[in-house]
C-alpha cells in the first residue's frame, strides 16, 4: 500500500508478532469458555431456533413460537443442532459463532487487500471482543446474525472479482438462513447486475417454499411471524430494539411520528448509499461503504433491530481502515462506538433494559456518519484511496465480470 511512512496504514500493513496472536487466542477462547459456562444451550437465540427444529422432527408447528422470527428454511438447517444433546451446543455452538465471526473478518481484510497476517488482521478482531460490546452479546446468545456477518463480506468479496453470479447466489443463501441481509440486494440493482439480483432472490425462494411445504402450517411465517415484525408489540423485545421507532416512544415521541422519522431516515440513508455507489473510486471502498449504508438504513427502520446487527457492518467498515478516504477516518465514525464499551457506567443507563438508548445512538451516529460519507462530503471524487495494487487488479476484473 502506497502510503506515507507516518501513515498508519503502512504500520498496520506489517506482519503481525506471535504475542498478538496468543492476545488474540486467548481473548476468543475465554469469551467462547465463559459462553459455554453460563448457557446449557449455547445461548438464547440459537436455543430458540433448535427448539423450533426440534418441535418440527416431534410433528409440531415451529412457528408456535412468536419468537422464530426465521423463514422456513432456517427449520430444516437447524436440525443437524437439534439432534446433539445439551452438554455439545454449550460447547460447539460459541466456537461456532466465534470462528464464523473470524471468518468474515477475514473476508473483509481479503476485500479491502488486506494480509491475513498482518498487525490489523489481529488487533480488529481483538479490539471488538474487548471494545465493543455487540461481539459479546452475539457469541453469548448464539444469534443467527453470523451468518450475515460472514456472507455479507463474502458475497462483496465475490462481487469485487467479477463473480456477481455467486455473489447474489451467497446472498440469497444467507437470507435463506435469516432474512437479516434482504437490503443488501439493492446493490445488485445499483449496479445493474440483475441476474445477481435473480439469484439473491430466487435462492431463498425456493430453499424456504421447499422446506414450507415440509411444515405443518406453510404459510405460518406470513400468517404470524409477518404481522409480529410489522407491528413490533412484543413488550420484552421492544425494550432491546435499537431503531429510532422503538426507542423514541420510549422517551415521550409519539408512535407514528417516530415511525415517520424513522422511515425517513432510512429513506435518506439509502439514496446516500446510491450517491456513494455513483461516486465509484477506485478499491473496494464503494463496495463495503455501498452495503454498509444500505443496511445501516435498514436497521433504522426495521423491528426488530438488536445491538448485535452492527456485527454486519461495523468489522466490514474497520477493515478499510488502511485507506485514506475509508469512512473509518471521519471521527463520527469513532464516535458512534463510544456507548458500545464495556465497563463503562452511563449516567441512568445502569439498567439492562435501558441498553437500548445506548444502540440506538451507536446505530444513528453510524448511519449519519455512513450516510455524509456517501454524499461525498469532504471526500475527493476518487474517495481518497490509496489502495494496494492487488484491489487496483480486482477492480479491474470486476469490470469485465
Amino acid at each position: 500500500m502506497r502510503t506515507g511512512k507516518n501513515d498508519i496504514s503502512g504500520w498496520l500493513g506489517q506482519p503481525a508478532g506471535r504475542a498478538g496472536w496468543a492476545v488474540l487466542a486467548l481473548v476468543l477462547g475465554a469469551l467462547v469458555v465463559q459462553t459455554g459456562r453460563l448457557t446449557s444451550d449455547g445461548g438464547m437465540d440459537n436455543a430458540i431456533v433448535v427448539r423450533a427444529a426440534r418441535s418440527w422432527l416431534a410433528g409440531g408447528d415451529p412457528y408456535d413460537d412468536p419468537h422464530f422470527l426465521y423463514f422456513p428454511s432456517a427449520v430444516v438447517a437447524a436440525v443437524p443442532q437439534a439432534l446433539l444433546p445439551q452438554s455439545a451446543l454449550r460447547a460447539v455452538v460459541p466456537l461456532t459463532v466465534a470462528g464464523l465471526l473470524m471468518l468474515g473478518w477475514g473476508c473483509a481484510l481479503r476485500l479491502h487487500g488486506v494480509a491475513l497476517g498482518s498487525r490489523l488482521a489481529v488487533l480488529g478482531p481483538t479490539g471488538l471482543a474487548v471494545c465493543f460490546a455487540p461481539f459479546g452479546h452475539l457469541v453469548r446468545l448464539g444469534n443467527w446474525t453470523v451468518t450475515a456477518a460472514v456472507a455479507l463480506p463474502l458475497c462483496l468479496l465475490l462481487a469485487h472479482r467479477g463473480r456477481w453470479l455467486t455473489a447474489g447466489a451467497v446472498l440469497g443463501a444467507a437470507v435463506a438462513l435469516k432474512p437479516l441481509l434482504a437490503p443488501a440486494a439493492l446493490l445488485f440493482l445499483f449496479a445493474g447486475r440483475w441476474r445477481a439480483l435473480a439469484a439473491a432472490v430466487l435462492v431463498p425462494s425456493l430453499a424456504s417454499g421447499a422446506a414450507a411445504l415440509l411444515m405443518p402450517d406453510p404459510a405460518g411465517f406470513f400468517t404470524r411471524t409477518l404481522p409480529f415484525l410489522l407491528g413490533g408489540d412484543d413488550g420484552f423485545v421492544r425494550l432491546y430494539e435499537a431503531s429510532p421507532a422503538a426507542v423514541l416512544p420510549r422517551l415521550g415521541v409519539p408512535a407514528p411520528l417516530a415511525q415517520g422519522a424513522a422511515v425517513l431516515a432510512a429513506g435518506a440513508g439509502v439514496l446516500c448509499a446510491r450517491l456513494r455507489w455513483r461516486r465509484g473510486g477506485p478499491g473496494p471502498l464503494r463496495y463495503a461503504e455501498t452495503a454498509a449504508g444500505l443496511m445501516l438504513s435498514a436497521f433504522l427502520v426495521s423491528r426488530p433491530s438488536y445491538d448485535h446487527y452492527l456485527l454486519v457492518v461495523v468489522p466490514l467498515l474497520l477493515a478499510g481502515l488502511p485507506y485514506g478516504g475509508s469512512v473509518t477516518r471521519r471521527p463520527g465514525f469513532w464516535v458512534a462506538l463510544v456507548p458500545q464499551l464495556p465497563g463503562v457506567s452511563w449516567p441512568w443507563l445502569e439498567a439492562g433494559v435501558r441498553r437500548a438508548f445506548k444502540d440506538a445512538v451507536t446505530l444513528g451516529v453510524l448511519a449519519a456518519t455512513v450516510a455524509v460519507h456517501g454524499r461525498g462530503c469532504g471526500v475527493p471524487r476518487d474517495g481518497g484511496v490509496r489502495s494496494l495494487p492487488a484491489a487496483r487488479t480486482l477492480e479491474a476484473d470486476s469490470s469485465t465480470g
